[in-house]
């Protein structure tokens, strides 16, 4: 009679084990398909840089593929060089233009190309007394000396009024270093830059909107492309080529992105859910999910796979024309991934540092990458060779 019994609850615990295994978990499980080596993850915290700590993220996996090691380059000698010049223009147009700490991935390629680069330990950019970048009032003191003078209404300014500006940088980021010793070497930011081999003419931006002729070069109508950066233009099947031939060929590239929409969560995941598919597939919950707070839908929508929009080019447009696409924000883009359906998402290194569920690393879908890119910078070597030749990249 024991063993029977033995042998009953054997038998039960394998069923419910086989059933356990039969289960879909709740949730997302990736698993990678191509990773590009990255540095590691940097916080940019309280401050509006992103543009600046993506670009340098861009750079330092640039040289790891180039073979010239590991750096971990100053953003804040970027943004430095960047809000001087960004006041500069300001001012020129009487404050009738845009003046904030945003900024785009151009700005770091005209940095590189105009005034170099040094490595963090050069200008660490902090001198406030954090260890993370806060970065409020920063830009309430140097927005209201810029404004003082660009709206004012002098017939003259004074040759000393960029000197005033720079003191502030200077305060809170640190004074952008003549020389530095890095490594046992002497260097200016400019033979840095040199030495690290980074060509800023290797690197192109790429976009997909209607409103400019495919196949040419066009300035994106954003605020933070102060500076007219040009972006070649194509339909998005083909931007979207580019990137995945970028991963698969061991290149990462540099991603702006609206992330203001319900699919992007703050734990890592993008993707854009079709609410109505995913109310179809509730069947008999209709009711409750119908009755659901927006809050508790995206929750809903975001917690695992589920159904997602076909996007258009036309879908694009539409968002980009009526502000529902706007340039919020500046990530990196080095791997591809799967999750549990076989769905593939690209593997995004974020600058929001490392506390969320997986530990710096975003995973985008296709669909929320080919309906919220507003543009992506990319070595020229990274294209299929049939996109190079229509756009004339040798």
């Amino acid at each position: 009679m024991m063993k029977k019994s033995i042998l009953v609850a054997v038998m039960g615990l394998t069923t419910l084990s086989a059933m356990a295994q039969e289960t879909p978990k709740e949730g997302f499980e990736f698993t990678t398909v191509k990773e590009n080596p990255i540095t590691s993850v940097k916080n940019q915290n309280r401050s509006s840089t992103c543009w600046s700590f993506s670009s340098m993220a861009f750079f330092e996996s640039e040289l790891l593929r180039m073979g010239k090691g590991t750096f971990d380059l100053s953003e804040m000698f970027v943004v430095h060089h960047t809000m001087q010049d960004r006041a500069v223009n300001y001012v020129r147009y009487h404050g009738d233009n845009s003046f904030s700490p945003g900024g785009s991935f151009y700005d770091a390629i005209f940095c590189l190309k105009n005034y170099g680069l040094v490595p963090q330990e050069a200008m660490p950019g902090i001198m406030y007394g954090d260890t993370l970048p806060v970065h409020n009032e920063l830009d309430a003191v140097a927005g209201g000396y810029v404004n003082a003078i660009a709206k004012s209404r002098l017939t003259k300014l004074t040759p000393v009024w960029k000197k005033g500006l720079s003191a502030i940088y200077d305060t809170y980021l640190g004074a952008c270093p003549e020389t530095f010793t890095y490594e046992g070497k002497e260097y200016t930011p400019k033979s840095f830059a040199a030495s690290l081999g980074l060509n800023p003419d290797d690197y192109v931006s790429l976009t997909s909107y209607t409103h400019h002729p495919f196949y040419e070069q066009f300035i994106i109508e954003i605020q933070d492309n102060w500076r007219n950066g040009l972006s070649w233009n194509l339909p998005i099947d083909e931007l979207m080529a580019v990137m995945d031939n970028a991963i698969q060929k061991g290149y990462t590239f540099a991603w702006g992105s609206d992330v203001s929409e319900q699919g992007f969560t703050r734990n890592g995941i993008a993707v854009m859910p079709d609410a109505e598919k995913a109310a179809e597939l509730s069947g008999s919950d209709m009711a409750r999910w119908t009755g659901m707070a927006p809050a508790d839908k995206r929750a809903e929508l975001t917690k695992k796979p589920s159904p997602e929009i076909d996007v258009t080019q036309e879908m694009r447009q539409v968002a980009f024309d009526n502000w529902e696409t706007t340039d919020d924000h500046g990530m990196l883009i080095y791997g591809i991934a799967k999750d549990q359906t076989g769905k593939e998402y690209f593997m995004v290194k974020n600058s929001w540092g490392t506390n969320n569920k997986y530990q710096g690393t975003w995973y985008a879908s296709k669909a929320f990458v080919a309906y919220k890119t507003m543009n992506i910078v990319v070595h020229k070597d990274a294209l299929p060779k049939a996109i190079a030749k229509k756009l004339g990249i040798k």
